[in-house]
């Protein structure tokens, strides 16, 4: 029987060879075309007239009245304001309140610091829709339903991200750390000069996956808000699609490349820069 594995004689791992890597790169392509194919069609009919949506022909014309259909139909100006306020709120409470737990978590010692740490690692296991009843009782609590701090106070703190930079701090020599304090800095200034110019690569990482899960994050908004005031993208394109004046493929496709055009522009801007502040940011 012929063999479909190789050692790797530099790292010791089995690499596939022959009929292994032929059925892993048949698999791998298949998956790439069963992940593209909603994207394609969307595109497909955005850019075509209602009559092609579903009948594919090279030859159908090129239109960019679905756009406008679409722009006209819902407030999406005031959906992408709304996102864009929520996406920054949470992504600045985020980054602050993550830097100033994760440095006290890797170079201050005070009692229960363990035990703490514990608890936050934690609510890693814990689904955020676990608690999506109890955070609408504590918001209707303060007052704040249907409104944009509604959505983001869930999310100001995140317990990945303590965890993510503090790792990155703990990498940090201490002899930097001295070396600030003897320049008589202070631990803020030691912070804000040493640790986190140092960690940019993977506050680039953390931001990308920050602004990526809340542009999309769906559940939460549709449960807590209930005017055009304060409803994301995402809700805001589930009550457009939802019209009892019958589907028009064409023009929801349109309104949700509207959406999702913003992410994709920019991964496909800075799509090297995106996977080497992965790479950089990986935990060890």
């Amino acid at each position: 029987m012929a063999t479909t594995h190789a050692v790797d004689q530099g790292s010791g791992q089995y690499q596939p060879k022959g009929k292994g890597l032929v059925l892993e790169t048949v698999a791998a392509w298949a998956l790439a075309l069963i992940w593209i194919a909603p994207l394609a069609y969307a595109v497909w009919a955005a850019f075509h007239p209602p009559e092609f949506s579903t009948r594919f022909d090279l030859l159908a014309p090129l239109t960019l009245k679905n756009f406008a259909r679409a722009w006209e139909a819902a407030p999406f100006a005031r959906y992408f304001l709304n996102t864009f306020v929520l996406v920054t709120l949470v992504l600045v409470s985020q980054l602050t309140l993550c830097t100033l737990a994760a440095f006290a978590f890797a170079r201050y010692e005070f009692p229960g610091r363990g035990i703490i740490f514990a608890l936050v690692l934690a609510q890693l296991m814990i689904m955020p829709d676990v608690l999506i009843v109890e955070n609408y009782r504590t918001m209707s609590k303060l007052g704040l339903v249907d409104s944009i701090p509604a959505i983001a106070l869930p999310y100001v703190a995140s317990a990945f991200g303590i965890f993510l930079l503090r790792q990155t701090f703990k990498q940090v020599p201490r002899e930097l750390d001295d070396a600030a304090r003897v320049e008589g800095a202070s631990g803020l200034q030691t912070l804000l000069k040493v640790y986190v110019p140092l960690g940019k690569p993977v506050y680039l990482a953390y931001g990308l996956v920050s602004v990526s899960y809340h542009w999309n994050n769906f559940l939460w908004p549709l449960i807590i808000t209930s005017s055009v005031e304060s409803r994301p993208l995402t809700v805001g394109l589930q009550v457009f699609s939802s019209s009892d004046q019958g589907i028009d493929w064409s023009v929801i496709c349109a309104a949700t490349l509207m959406t999702s055009g913003p992410l994709l522009l920019g991964f496909l801007l800075f799509q090297r820069q995106f996977v080497q502040s992965f790479i950089r940011a990986g935990v060890k």
